[in-house]
């Protein structure tokens, strides 16, 4: 389940001076050790893996189709 969230900076800063010094604390430590770095690799390698990938017939109708195209050019 995903659940996306429009707040903008200055709301998401609001919310974060209302939290206990401890958080706040736990939160700059979190995102000083590159917690969102990590995490944006994780989900490249996620969305590679789950791309779609054509059959090997399709990529044979392709190549078919590019060298069709490579032979209609002019030159």
């Amino acid at each position: 389940m995903e659940l996306n969230v429009n707040i903008d900076y200055q709301e998401i800063l609001e919310l974060v001076y209302q939290l206990p010094k401890k958080d706040i604390e736990k939160l700059m430590a979190m995102l000083q050790t590159g917690f969102f770095e990590k995490k944006s690799k994780e989900s490249i390698s996620e969305l590679i893996l789950k791309a779609p990938t054509w059959s090997d017939s399709e990529f044979q109708d392709y190549n078919q189709a590019r060298n069709h195209i490579n032979k209609s050019r002019i030159i």
